[in-house]
């Protein structure tokens, strides 16, 4: 028997019901549902923050392929959908993000350096959670909407929600990408957030893969139609288009903030790079569709509104210039950083050590006192 796996035509359609403000030949467009005043200021400093973002992600990346860092997510054609949303977000605001959310996690104040220790395997996390309100990565797929939904429920019982009170009222968001959706832990914290009305969007960055499998075989309908069977509203947005990103999420954080409880935001996008480091995507998908992707990149759209809207060269060169300091900052911190302690792997992991976990770590001192573990 040959089961069907294509959706049905148009169901998962890049263009249908997308919300869009700025296309990809750098038009703006406006959307009565979503109304977005910038001026080019703003939008100037939006740029700036998605060249950073990106400036993160591909050094990163180059130094992982130096063997400086054990592994590294890129977020390559995804930088719209993080910084849309994360600057969307008030300071009180709590972010439970993923491995992925670089640019959100820039958007906190995060230097990126302290991102770099994690995957060299020389720290936890590197920061105060509650300091930058940024729960530490979530490595388990779709636990983070647990997470979310548990600490939007500690906002309600603390009647931190429904005050119109722009420094009081508090949402929770968690990020989590179309494969995640496939989780058990997601349908629960969708249940959950639901029934009571939980102050917390879901910000799902649709990349159209999970790691291999393309969105087509997880889904017959849009990601963001799943949110009216658990009973809240579900939006899909151009992930590529900065303002649609922080004028959709903008509006479901105030929404949340306000009582009106959850809701699931699809951002479209496009994983332009590998799933990780280890990952060769060249194995399962064509070139050609990169290709047709990278022509809806986030960045270019943003770079041309701006030199139409009068943005000169000087401007363009001052982000760059800010772009190579940053990457020269990401790789002197990353020169200093210790080599991994193998037997530190085994610390923070339970309470009471289990006696295999404990022969295990035995094993990794016996190994380091040999000639071949001194050597590494």
């Amino acid at each position: 028997m040959t089961l069907p796996m294509t959706p049905q035509p148009g169901a998962l359609d890049g263009e249908h019901d997308l919300v869009q403000l700025l296309a990809p030949d750098g038009t703006r467009r406006h959307d009565p549902r979503y109304p977005l005043e910038v001026d080019r200021a703003q939008l100037e400093g939006w740029y700036r923050d998605l060249v950073l973002a990106r400036r993160i992600d591909t050094e990163a990346f180059a130094l992982q392929r130096h063997g400086e860092l054990g592994l590294w997510p890129p977020a390559l054609g995804q930088e719209a959908a993080q910084i849309g949303s994360g600057r969307a977000l008030r300071d009180q605001d709590f972010v439970f993000p993923t491995y992925r959310q670089h640019g959100v996690a820039y958007c906190r104040g995060i230097d990126p350096a302290l991102l770099l220790g994690m995957f060299r395997g020389t720290e936890l996390g590197g920061w105060d959670p509650h300091e930058y309100r940024y729960a530490l990565p979530q490595i388990i797929i779709g636990a983070q909407t647990l997470h979310a939904t548990g600490y939007a429920m500690g906002l309600l019982l603390d009647g931190a929600v429904g005050h119109g009170d722009t420094e009081r009222d508090t949402a929770a968001i968690a990020y989590l990408g179309d494969g995640a959706t496939s989780q058990g832990d997601v349908a629960e914290a969708f249940v959950w957030a639901a029934s009571y009305q939980a102050p917390v969007v879901f910000f799902c960055e649709n990349n159209q893969y999970a790691i291999s499998v393309p969105l087509e075989r997880q889904t017959r309908v849009p990601i963001a139609q799943r949110a009216a069977g658990f009973g809240f509203k579900g939006v899909r947005v151009d992930g590529n288009d900065v303002l649609a990103c922080y004028a959709v999420t903008r509006a479901a954080l105030d929404a949340a903030r306000q009582g009106f409880g959850p809701s699931l935001i699809e951002a479209v996008t496009y994983r332009i790079g590998a799933h990780t480091t280890s990952d060769d995507p060249r194995r399962y998908r064509e070139d050609a569709e990169t290709e047709a992707w990278r022509a809806k990149d986030p960045i270019d759209r943003v770079r041309i509104h701006l030199q139409r809207e009068g943005s000169d060269a000087a401007f363009f060169a001052t982000v760059e210039a800010e772009a190579d300091q940053l990457g020269a900052h990401l790789r002197e911190v990353c020169g200093r950083l210790p080599e991994p302690d193998l037997v530190g792997l085994f610390d923070h992991v339970y309470t009471d050590v289990p006696e295999e976990l404990a022969r295990q770590r035995d094993d990794a001192i016996a190994w380091q006192a040999t000639d071949e573990g001194g050597d590494r």
